[in-house]
Parts: C-alpha cells; sequence; structure tokens
C-alpha cells in the first residue's frame, strides 16, 4: 500500500511538472517567437502585455524607445497608440447614451452647431451609428487628412531625410492648428475653409463602407457638444481616472520627454514628435501597463461587471453592426464584423489596430477564453500579422 502511494505521488509530481514545463515553453516559444520578427523587421522598440481579467500573465520588451541614447523600451513607455484610440471613442459615446445625451441612430444635424449635407445625397440623414461603423459618408480627403498633423521641429532632434519623406507624402501642416470644433465646421460645413465634395462619398449614407478618420472624430466632437467638456477631459471623468489609467491623454507634454518613445521612420531614422487636430481618432498616448488594464476592464465588462458601463451599454457595443447576407459596399466580412467602433473578428477575438508615422499598434481579447493582449511599436508596421497571429494563438 505505501508502495502505491510512493507511486501516486511520484505521478503526480510528474504531471505537475510536466505541465509546469509546457507554460513555460509555451511562454519561451512565444518570446523567442517575438524576437525573430522584431529582428526581421528591424523595428527600435516593442512591448507586449497579455492579461486574463485580473492581472497580466505575460510581458515582453525589446529593443529601445530612443535608440540613439540607447534607452530601453518598456512597458512604461508612452507613445500614440493610432487608431486603437477609437475604441475610447466607443465607451465614451455608450457613456453618453447612459447620459442621455442622444442614442446611437439620433441625426448628428441635431446636435451640429451647423448643418452636414452629403451633396452627393442632399436629402439623406447622417446618425452617430454610421459614424461609428464608418458609413456616414464622411470620407477622408487624401488632400486634407494629411495636414491635420503637426511636428515639433524644435524639441528634439530628428532624421529630416525621413521627415522630407513624410512632407511628400503629403504630412505639409497647411492647415493651422485648430480646435477640433472648429476643423469640423471647416471641413463639413458648405460655408466652411476645408469644405469640398470630396469629403464625401458618392453614395447614400448607410449604403457603402469607408474607413473614415474624420467621421470618427466628429463622434467624439458630438460627445464634446452634449457634455460641455473637451473629449480628453470627458474620457479623464469615465475612462482614465476609473481604470487608473494615470500614464495616459490625448496631448503631447513636452515636459514628459524621458518617458516617451521617439517615433521612427526606420530603425535608425527618427522622426519629429507631433499633434493632430483630429486626436480623438487616432491620439491617445499610453503605454502597455495602462492599456492592460483597460484590457482587464474590458474583459469584465463583457462578462457583466458594470463598473465603467451598464451590461446593456456593453451588449450594444459588441452587436455586430453588418448583415452577412447585405453588407454595405466596400467592406469584407470574410476576416470580420464591425461593433461600435471595435472590430468582431471572425477567430472570435474583439479588438482593433492603430497606424501612424512611427506608430503600430494592436488590442485585443477573447471572450471566450478570457485572456486578451496588446503590443505597441515605435514604427509604422505595414503588415503586422505576424504579431497578431502570434498573440491570437496565445490567448486561444
Amino acid at each position: 500500500m505505501q508502495k502505491l502511494k510512493l507511486i501516486a505521488i511520484i505521478c503526480l509530481l510528474l504531471v505537475i511538472h510536466s505541465q509546469t514545463s509546457f507554460c513555460q515553453s509555451k511562454e519561451e516559444r512565444l518570446s523567442q517567437s517575438l524576437k525573430a520578427v522584431f529582428e526581421k523587421d528591424s523595428l527600435p522598440g516593442i512591448s507586449v502585455i497579455l492579461t486574463n481579467s485580473q492581472k497580466v500573465v505575460y510581458e515582453q520588451d525589446f529593443g529601445f524607445a530612443n535608440v540613439g541614447e540607447k534607452i530601453k523600451y518598456t512597458s512604461h513607455s508612452i507613445q500614440n497608440i493610432g487608431s486603437v484610440s477609437k475604441t475610447f471613442i466607443a465607451i465614451a459615446l455608450m457613456k453618453a447614451i447612459e447620459l442621455s445625451y442622444f442614442s446611437l441612430d439620433t441625426d448628428i444635424n441635431t446636435i451640429l452647431p451647423f448643418k452636414v449635407i452629403n451633396p452627393n445625397d442632399p436629402a439623406g440623414v447622417i446618425t452617430i451609428r454610421q459614424l461609428t461603423n464608418h458609413t456616414s459618408g464622411i470620407v477622408d480627403n487624401p488632400a486634407v487628412l494629411p495636414n491635420i498633423y503637426h511636428f515639433n521641429t524644435t524639441i528634439a532632434p530628428y532624421d529630416t531625410a525621413a521627415y522630407k519623406i513624410l512632407q511628400d507624402l503629403g504630412y505639409q501642416q497647411k492647415i493651422n492648428d485648430a480646435s477640433l470644433a472648429s476643423f469640423m465646421h471647416d471641413y463639413l460645413a458648405q460655408n466652411g475653409q476645408y469644405y469640398h465634395k470630396e469629403n464625401f462619398g458618392t453614395g447614400a449614407s448607410g449604403t457603402s463602407s469607408s474607413y473614415s478618420n474624420i467621421a470618427s472624430a466628429l463622434a467624439a466632437y458630438l460627445i464634446e457638444l452634449k457634455s460641455g467638456l473637451s473629449f480628453g477631459d470627458f474620457t479623464q471623468k469615465y475612462i482614465l481616472k476609473p481604470l487608473n489609467m494615470n500614464h495616459s491623454g490625448w496631448r503631447f507634454d513636452k515636459h514628459n520627454l524621458k518617458n516617451y518613445a521617439r517615433p521612427y521612420y526606420n530603425q535608425k531614422a527618427v522622426l519629429p514628435y507631433y499633434d493632430f487636430i483630429t486626436y480623438p481618432e487616432g491620439g491617445l498616448r499610453t503605454n502597455t501597463t495602462d492599456l492592460s488594464k483597460y484590457i482587464m476592464a474590458m474583459l469584465r465588462a463583457y462578462n457583466g461587471d458594470q463598473s465603467l458601463l451598464k451590461k446593456a451599454s456593453v451588449d450594444s457595443m459588441f452587436i455586430p453592426q453588418f448583415s452577412k447576407t447585405h453588407p454595405p459596399k466596400g467592406i469584407s466580412l470574410v476576416n470580420r464584423n464591425k461593433g461600435i467602433f471595435w472590430n468582431l473578428y471572425t477567430n472570435g477575438t474583439i479588438g482593433h489596430d492603430g497606424d501612424d508615422p512611427g506608430v503600430s499598434s494592436f488590442l485585443f481579447f477573447n471572450p471566450k477564453t478570457g485572456l486578451g493582449g496588446v503590443f505597441l511599436c515605435n514604427k509604422y508596421l505595414a503588415d503586422k500579422t505576424a504579431i497578431i497571429n502570434l498573440l491570437v494563438e496565445y490567448t486561444k
């Protein structure tokens, strides 16, 4: 009998050891694979964090936030996150709906201090929902959009050749720094300085999909109009502060340079820091530590926690917006549907990616497994698939 007990104990220890070894080897394999992508794509710096609903379960950082000064890129390195910021507009919109400011199907012209009329669909009604799923008919005019970026060429050294490439691509700062309110008027009102037929799509609202940063920022502006707060202050009050995202904000802080990751054109060519007028659609400045808190909150909210939003709001935010049989023109539902700004991927995850000069990012969570993750990189990646696939596979 004693011999059998000893054998049972040994077997149990072997099982525990094998499970531990498996977990360790899974993390090691992920780290090795991430390192291979980091080296292959010649990235300056990258941070990856994976979480469950309560804590960080994996963290790995590579490279530098500042290559020239050999400052390591860590989970505390701050940079803007591109269009992952749009998920914060989604949360803010649902909170605004809870505050009875409007509904998703409110006509934007009942809120705006000017009229938005699509010259290609003059009788059409544009709703807030359409702003969130990119079917409003408001599009990004390529002659205007790059000029909303304002590069600070005095605060830190930068590579002039790399900056010249951006200028040749249209980032020429032809639009003076302006408020979100004044730019929206100038872009969308018929007497606006930047109003043009090319600011609108050719079809009726709701019938065609065209990814629009300006329409996304317009959704944030509607919150400003109804709340009396700037979008930055609104999100600080209802999202960032409640989640203790204490190192996150919407404006570049020149007094906090030591904590910022420099944006890079390539592994060595550094770009100037920048801000942009339509900041809600892509300008949140944060780090993976703060974003891990956001992912945990989203996982908890999806499972019924109401500390950030009511359950009905969360459910509404993640309802697929497009019919599989009759989707709008210009969108394929092979890989994803749309929620309220969030992407609903066919692999079962929910998230959003982001890009800007010197920026790439991806944030997601898997409701089925209760895991999620984020990566930030201080270089634009034309193809993030390799990193995304690694993170999604780990969280299955």
